[in-house]
C-alpha cells in the first residue's frame, strides 16, 4: 500500500471560557502547525446552531486560513449542499480558488448540519432539497465545466476552475453516489463508524471511472489523541469523550479540561453509546498509533487519514498532530 496521505479536519471547537473568536485564532494556529508537517489539506465543517462550534460560515472561514498559509489545501469537510443552491456555492468556491489557485477543495455532504427545526430556518421549510443531491453534485460539475459557456447560468467566478469535488458520508448511501460519479470519498469515521466497513466495500467495488478520478481515492476521518506516553494520551482523551457524551445526552458544552475518569463513568447506556461513536478512535503514543493507523488504512483500503483531535491544551493539541506524522513516517 503506498504511503498514507495525512490531513487534519477542525470544526473550531470552543473550547470552556473562550469564545468564538479564541476557536478560530486556535484554528489558524493549528492549520499553521500541520502546514509546517507537509499535512495535505485542513477541511472545516458545516454546523448550525450548535453554540459551541464556530464553523457555520464555511466559505468564510476557509478564507480565512488559506489567507493564513502558504500551500496547505484548505476546503470544506463538507459544505451541506441542500443548505444551499448549487450556483451560489460555484460562485463562493470559484471566488476563493481565483484568490487561492490549486489550494481550496470542495467536500460535499447532504446531511443538514443541524437540527431539523435549524434545518428548516435554512432551507425555508423546503426539506425535500436532501433528495436533489445527486442532481445538485452534477449541477456544480456543471457550473464549474468550461463547456457550460454557451448555457443561460452561468456561474462567475467558477466555470472553468479545477476545484475537486469530494462525496462525504456517514453511511452507505454516499458510497454508491460516490462510486457511480467516480469521485474521491470522505467517510464521518470520526462519529459515526457503524457502516463504515461496509462503505468502503461498496465505493470500491462500485467505482467507476471519470474525469476527475482513474480510481476509488478514500478518505477516513478518524479521532486522534497522541502524547508522550499512552497514559497521558488517554488521560487527555478524557476530553474528547466527555465532549461527546454531551452529544449523545443532547446536553452540549464547550471543549473542557480532561478529567480524572469520564464523566458517564457507570452509566451503561451513554458509556455503550459513546464507545459506539468512537470505536475508531486512536489513543496513545506514537509507537501504539502508528502501527494501529497502518493496519486500519491496509485493512479498509484508506489512502487518506484526517485526523481530528479534541484536546483541550493548545500546545498539547499541536504536538499530538506532530507525534502522528512521526508515527507515519
Amino acid at each position: 500500500m503506498d504511503k498514507i496521505v495525512l490531513s487534519t479536519l477542525d470544526l473550531a471547537p470552543v473550547k470552556k471560557g473562550e469564545n468564538a473568536a479564541g476557536a478560530i485564532a486556535r484554528s489558524v494556529k493549528i492549520a499553521q502547525h500541520i502546514e509546517s508537517l507537509d499535512f495535505q489539506r485542513v477541511w472545516y465543517a458545516e454546523h448550525h446552531n450548535m453554540e459551541y462550534i464556530a464553523s457555520s460560515a464555511t466559505s468564510l472561514l476557509i478564507q480565512h486560513i488559506a489567507s493564513k498559509t502558504n500551500r496547505i489545501r484548505v476546503g470544506s469537510g463538507g459544505i451541506m449542499l441542500p443548505n444551499h443552491a448549487p450556483l451560489v456555492i460555484a460562485e463562493q468556491f470559484g471566488t476563493l480558488e481565483t484568490l487561492f489557485p490549486g489550494r481550496i477543495d470542495l467536500g460535499l455532504g447532504r446531511a443538514p448540519g443541524t437540527d431539523q427545526l435549524t434545518a428548516m430556518a435554512l432551507r425555508r421549510n423546503n426539506l425535500n432539497t436532501a433528495f436533489q443531491f445527486p442532481q445538485d453534485v452534477k449541477d456544480l460539475q456543471r457550473y464549474f465545466n468550461e463547456a457550460n459557456y454557451d448555457a443561460k447560468v452561468r456561474a462567475f467566478p467558477g466555470e472553468g476552475l479545477d476545484i475537486p469535488l469530494y462525496i462525504l458520508g456517514s453511511s452507505t448511501d454516499s458510497a454508491y453516489l460516490a462510486a457511480s460519479l467516480g469521485l474521491p470519498y470522505a467517510f464521518a469515521t470520526h462519529f459515526a463508524p457503524a457502516q463504515f466497513a461496509s462503505a468502503s466495500m461498496i465505493y470500491h467495488q462500485n467505482f467507476v471511472p471519470s474525469e476527475a478520478l482513474e480510481k476509488p481515492y478514500f478518505i477516513s476521518c478518524v479521532n486522534v489523541v497522541a502524547a508522550d506516553t499512552t497514559e497521558e494520551a488517554e488521560h487527555l482523551s478524557t476530553s474528547f469523550y466527555n465532549l461527546f457524551a454531551g452529544i449523545v445526552t443532547n446536553s452540549r458544552k464547550p471543549l473542557s479540561p480532561p478529567t480524572e475518569q469520564v464523566i458517564y463513568k457507570g452509566i451503561p447506556a451513554i458509556e455503550q453509546a459513546v464507545q459506539g461513536m468512537a470505536s475508531c478512535a486512536f489513543v496513545g503514543d506514537k509507537n501504539k498509533i502508528g502501527p494501529e493507523i497502518e493496519k486500519f488504512a491496509a485493512d479498509h483500503k484508506v489512502n487518506e487519514i484526517m485526523a481530528t483531535s479534541y484536546i483541550f491544551d493548545d500546545d498539547k493539541c499541536l504536538k499530538s498532530f506532530s507525534l502522528l506524522r512521526e508515527a507515519l513516517s
